[in-house]
């Protein structure tokens, strides 16, 4: 399933990739700034971010602490168990936010995210308490000026600690985009889905691996 997953990506980035080439020069860097594609916030720049949706409601702030460089944290209440469909249950999560740009052209610039942080989830008679380490490779595509698309593979490892615990490793892979209302204010929508697979708790004797899902919608403002 892993292997049939990172073919369906770079299948889809070379798709999106012909895409962009095939866009006339004419075409900008959306507005400079992004954060959802690979490009950054932009050095000195700080943006706030707000998303909701499924796994649930999550705040962050990013700072560009060089021109490829962002910074931050963010904050989520989720009600999806980090984002399994069949998992409903009420958590919180508190991530450092890092973000590198790797590449950057005209047509297509590639990123690399990290954001690690210690999440709860809450049960009627027991509380689980476990460690994120999720990283994300996106590849964004420019559209004119007000619009930037994204493609990416995320890889929101995990690990629950305690008696039943242990690792989870999702590989979820989807894209998104970003609408430019003005310089400072975007709409944006981001999708990831794929397997989380694991030998803990929910994953044992129920087949090794759950369906995942990432579904949001947002708002992000430059300041």
């Amino acid at each position: 399933m892993k292997r049939s997953v990172l073919n369906g990506f770079l299948v889809l980035v070379l798709l999106v990739s012909g895409v962009a080439v095939a866009q006339e020069a004419s075409y900008g860097r959306g507005q400079g700034w992004s954060v959802l594609s690979g490009q950054t916030v932009g050095q000195g720049g700080t943006a706030l971010v707000g998303q909701v949706g499924w796994p649930g409601l999550s705040l962050g702030l990013l700072h560009g602490a060089a021109p490829k460089f962002d910074i931050g944290g963010k904050l989520s209440f989720n009600y999806g168990r980090e984002g399994i469909v069949t998992s409903v249950v009420p958590g919180l999560k508190l991530q450092a936010w890092v973000r590198l740009m790797l590449l950057q052209s005209s047509r297509v610039n590639v990123g690399l995210s990290f954001a690690p942080g210690p999440f709860f989830y809450f049960y009627e008679n027991f509380t689980d308490v476990g460690l994120s380490l999720p990283i994300a490779l996106t590849v964004g595509i420019p559209v004119g000026s007000a619009l930037m698309l994204n493609v990416g593979l995320d890889i929101p490892f995990y690990v629950v600690f305690g008696a039943g615990g242990g690792p989870v490793f999702p590989l979820l892979l989807g894209g998104g985009l970003e609408y430019f209302v003005d310089r400072n204010l975007a709409v944006t929508f981001n999708v990831r889905m794929g397997p989380s697979i694991g030998a803990y708790g929910d994953f044992r004797g129920r087949g090794r691996a759950r369906f995942t899902l990432e579904a949001m919608f947002g708002v992000a403002y430059r300041m």
